[in-house]
Order: C-alpha cells, then structure tokens, then sequence
C-alpha cells in the first residue's frame, strides 16, 4: 500500500553549530572533489550557523554510524550528502533509517514524480527507481524538483539530522527550497548576524592588512574581519553580531566605509562578487559592451564572462588566435609584425585588440598574448611575460606584466589582470563621458 511519509511537527530551537558529512569513495580517494561541503558552509554562514566540523567517510554503514554518534551530541544541525541513488553501493537511506528506528513507506508525492521523470526523458522505469520514493516513516521528505532521490529530515531533541542526494545541483536545490526556509522559519534567535564585503584586486594580503591596521585593531569584539585571498583579488568580508539590527548595520557600514576609503585604489565591488561578477554587473550599469581577443589564455576570459548569467546583455564574443596565422587573417596583425617584434608584443596586442573591437561593434575590447611557460622562453621574453592590449572609443592602450607563478597559475592570472583592466577602462568611458 503506498502511504504519505508523516509530517514531523518541529519545536522551534536554536540551531548555532552544525556538522556536514560527505558520504562516498569516491571523495575519499580524490576520484571526486568534494564542493557540496563548501557550498553548503558558505549557505549556512550566512545565517550565523558556526560549521564546527566537516567529515569525509566512505559508503559503509559503519562510518555513517560512527560519524552519526560522533556528530550528534556536538551539533545542532547535521547535513549527509551522498549515498541516495537507486544501485546497491548506495545505503545512506537504509543506514538512516536503521539508525533512527524508522520503517520505509512508499512516499506517493515523490513516487508520481519519479515517474514522470522518466517518462519526460523516455527511460524505462526500473524497480529500483520505483524505491527511490521510499523514505523512512519518521522522517520528513524534502521534495527534489531536480532528481528522484529526495531528501530526509529526521528531528530528534537537540539535533536535526538531514540527508541530501551527492549531485550538487540536486543538493542546491534541495537546501535552498527546502531546507533553508524550514532553518529560518522554526529557528528562533536572539541575535542579528550582518555581513559587508569588499572586493580588492591588485593588492596582496599582507599589504592590506598592513594597510588597514589600525581599522582592525579598532573593532569591537562582535565585529570580525576575514581575508578571502583569490588569484589576485581579495575579498574582505567584515561579520558582526548584535540584538539591535538597525544599530549593528550603522555601526558596519561605518568600518566598512573606513576601510574602503582608505584602499579606494583597489576596490572592485562592496558586494560578495568575484570579479567577472562585479564586471559584467557594471558593464550592464553603463551599457558598455566587451569583446576579447585570446592568444596565451585559449578562451579563459571568455569562459569566465560566460560562467556569470546574463552575461549575453553585454559580452559580444570572442576571437581565439593561438596560432599566428589566425592573427594575421582574423585580427589584422601584419607579417612584419609578427615577423620582426612577435606575437608576444606591444604591437601585436595593440591590433588585436582594435581589430577585434571594430569587428564585434563593442564599446571596449581586450587582447593577451604571452608566454606562460614552462617552455617557449628567449633571452629578451622570459616566461610570464604578457602584453594586454585594451582598445575603446578613447584610443587603444598596451600593458605589459609579468607574472612568476607555474603555467596554470599564470594563466589564471592573465585573464583576472585582463578583466581587472577592462574594468578600469570602463571606468575612464563613464569619468569621461
């Protein structure tokens, strides 16, 4: 007979310290990294929620005991992620259920949905999907639009534990939708948790916090300030803690404001962006639309700008000329050029980038050629050396850097430079207009 999961009634509590669990081999052996842990501890910081501990343990209903009785009497909150599929290797549902005493019932809501899942994609349903949909009868189901493994939330005295699926999409989904909102809504607190941030880019860590010394050590002890150090950017994020909100905010936007006065030079953004966040969010503030042209970093920018959604409003394209041939037939750069200064030159990246410009109709255009290693040195170009170009109504510009860090790292930091240049630029278009 298929019967609802019953609904578990929550008493409302305090939910401060929480535990995460990620169940799998696979994440064991370095087979698959583990992004569900970061992603679920940046979602759950934002509420105050203090991540006290994070485990890694393999698909046994042994560790997942073990982890549980470790967990429950230090947490509040426990998330498991993994372990939810239909195949055998996957027994967090049996190992939950076992462990909280409960009986699996066939959930008729998440059952229905397992069936058009398959029947929108045209897969045959097998028996093992149709017992995805049973769930232990003292938990409640926390419905996944994304999959067919939902996920479970089992409430005991001082601990919620939940289960989530591995895939992270369907994980995000799950917490967000279901999850969160049921945090917020049987969650009192007795406290305010405000976060500011700023995003810096050209200035290392040790020097801001050189900078700003005397700021810090001027905080009260509920205001703390982290330093979030990213391939070039630093991203300082100021968190306090107060019963009066109003009063906590005031008193953050003036150490916020302090602190960015003092490294203006620097700041990209006052939100929790990266920087092709914060450049496509402004580029579409202005109107101004971006065009590149990549030679050493093989469509990295480009790819960058395209992970931000909604990026298609102000980034036109790309043209990718790794080899000098397309250089000369796809950007104008001249034989004489290429034959006597080379591609990882100040004149190369100058016709890049106005060719690419005037083909793409943009307002701003970037151009990088360079070299990032470990090969392809000569006495006059040594690895890491890389020429910018930035072309826009005001005139075309050439920028030279040099960057000492192996060829991954000097990639990633060609395309931030790239973007951090584009950004400027775009801010000399609106001083100016």
């Amino acid at each position: 007979m298929q019967v609802l999961a019953k609904f578990v009634s929550f008493k409302s509590m305090e939910i401060r310290t929480a535990i995460l669990i990620s169940i799998g081999d696979e994440l064991l052996i370095g087979q698959t990294i583990d992004t569900n842990s970061a992603w679920i501890a940046q979602q759950l910081n934002r509420l105050g929620i203090h991540i006290a501990l994070k485990l890694t343990i393999s698909d046994t209903k042994e560790a997942i005991k073990s982890a549980l009785d470790l967990s429950m009497p230090q947490a509040d909150l426990i998330i498991c992620t993994g372990g939810l599929g239909p195949t055998k290797d996957d027994i967090t549902k049996l190992t939950l259920n076992d462990y909280f005493g409960g009986t699996l019932i066939r959930n008729q809501t998440v059952h229905e949905h397992v069936v058009r899942f398959f029947e929108k994609r045209n897969r045959p349903m097998l028996a093992v999907n149709d017992m995805q949909a049973d769930v232990p009868d003292n938990s409640t189901v926390l419905f996944n639009r994304m999959g067919t493994a939902p996920g479970m939330l089992f409430e005991r005295p001082d601990t919620w534990v939940v289960s989530l699926p591995g895939v992270p999409k369907e994980m995000q989904v799950i917490l967000e939708e279901e999850l969160l909102p049921r945090i917020k809504a049987n969650t009192i607190r007795d406290q305010h948790i405000v976060y500011k941030y700023l995003l810096l880019f050209g200035r290392g860590e040790s020097f801001v916090a050189q900078d700003i010394a005397d700021i810090e050590n001027a905080l009260p002890e509920h205001i703390h300030l982290s330093y979030l150090p990213n391939y070039g950017e630093l991203k300082l994020r100021l968190s306090g803690s107060g019963t009066d909100y109003a009063v906590l905010n005031r008193e953050m936007d003036t150490y916020i404001g302090l602190i960015r006065s003092r490294l203006e030079d620097y700041v990209v953004a006052d939100e929790d962006l990266n920087l092709e966040e914060a450049l496509i969010k402004q580029l579409k503030e202005h109107r101004l639309t971006l065009s590149t042209a990549e030679s050493c970093t093989g469509g990295l920018i480009s790819s960058k700008l395209t992970d931000v959604a909604g990026a298609s409003a102000v980034y036109i394209g790309s043209i990718i000329a790794y080899h000098n041939r397309i250089k000369q037939t796809e950007l104008n750069v001249s034989y004489e050029i290429l034959n006597t200064v080379g591609a990882v030159s100040e004149a190369t990246v100058l016709e890049m980038a106005l060719s690419v410009r005037d083909r793409m109709g943009t307002d701003i255009a970037v151009a990088v050629s360079g070299i990032l290693g470990p090969t392809g040195a000569t006495a006059e170009k040594p690895v890491g050396l890389v020429y910018f170009g930035i072309a826009s109504v005001k005139g075309v510009q050439a920028f030279s850097y040099n960057f000492p860090y192996d060829r991954p790292i000097n990639k990633e930091m060609v395309a931030k430079t790239a973007l951090n240049l584009v950004r400027k630029e775009m801010q000399r278009l609106v001083a100016e207009a």
